[in-house]
């Protein structure tokens, strides 16, 4: 079999195994966990599923509401905030800054920032606007993430 990506835009609450069972009227067969932690998922063409909470959590992300746009949902600034995992700054040289950017998927962003006198340099000031540059491409990334769930990729 061939191996494919995937992203679309669902609705999800979330609800336990048990509860997904009782929901849809089943009994739980008897080697499955009812405590086990999940989403209660529901897809734009109205299947409804259920999802175990580590595998739903690693597949999508949460996106803010927003009755303005057609879509009802954007990227907000918290959303780009906490989509870093962690990041390093260092000082190049004498007037340059540079920081590496790990995202929460494992990517990886870089930049830099150079003052022109070396009298002038402050790390915090070159990790502040390096921080920015990175924020505005994550926050590109993950639009472009939220453009192809709700279109497709036609």
């Amino acid at each position: 079999m061939k191996k494919y990506i995937g992203c679309k835009l669902l609705e999800a609450k979330p609800m336990t195994r048990g509860d997904y069972n009782t929901f849809r009227g089943w009994t739980i067969p008897e080697n499955e966990n009812p405590e086990d932690e999940g989403y209660l998922v529901e897809y734009p063409d109205g299947y409804i599923s259920w999802s175990p909470k580590q595998i739903f959590e690693k597949a999508y992300l949460q996106v803010d509401d927003n009755k303005d746009l057609p879509s009802g949902v954007s990227i907000g600034p918290d959303m780009v905030d906490d989509f870093i995992a962690y990041y390093e700054t260092h000082t190049m040289g004498d007037s340059t800054t540079v920081v590496r950017c790990v995202l929460r998927n494992g990517f990886v962003i870089v930049e830099s920032s150079s003052c022109v006198d070396p009298a002038n340099y402050s790390e915090k000031m070159g990790e502040e606007i390096c921080l920015n540059k990175i924020k505005d491409k994550i926050w590109e990334l993950l639009g472009f993430l939220l453009q192809t769930a709700w279109h497709g990729i036609l």
